[in-house]
């Protein structure tokens, strides 16, 4: 399954997939579709992150995954699991749980929160998800 306005993924996969009820969503970062710039990002010359905020990372990754439920016959209640992998847990982690508060205040699904040293794109945060599908 693919979403029409999620950014297109940067490999040989589909955003979602769907087993029964349950709809599995490849992992998700916050570059915008049809763009190569990343909200929230600052590249340098040789093309690594120079500077980033991750409060504006956190929200595109948050709308990236509303995308694809939507466009997979989900949606955002439906969320019952949530990895979460940022590149720095120490300086992101409480910037992020303040803003996860936000968007899970009234749904929250179970989480996993990884520190990870990289991710495939010049991102500090990636969801991998899990919904139902009604």
């Amino acid at each position: 399954m693919y979403s029409d306005k999620a950014p297109e993924p940067v490999g040989p996969y589909p955003h979602a997939r769907r087993v029964g009820n349950l709809l599995f969503l490849s992992g998700v970062g916050p570059r915008k579709k049809g763009s190569k710039e990343i909200p929230g990002v600052t590249l340098g010359a040789d093309g690594k992150i120079a500077a980033y905020n991750i409060e504006e990372q956190c929200r595109s990754v948050f709308q990236n995954v509303r995308y694809i439920l939507e466009a997979s016959g989900s949606r955002w209640e439906n969320l019952v699991d949530v990895t979460v992998f940022l590149t720095n847990m120490k300086d992101d982690f409480p910037v992020f749980n303040r803003i996860y508060a936000e968007y899970f205040k009234d749904n929250q699904p179970c989480r996993t929160t990884v520190e990870v040293n990289a991710l495939p794109t010049p991102i500090a945060i990636e969801l991998k998800c899990i919904a139902t599908v009604d």
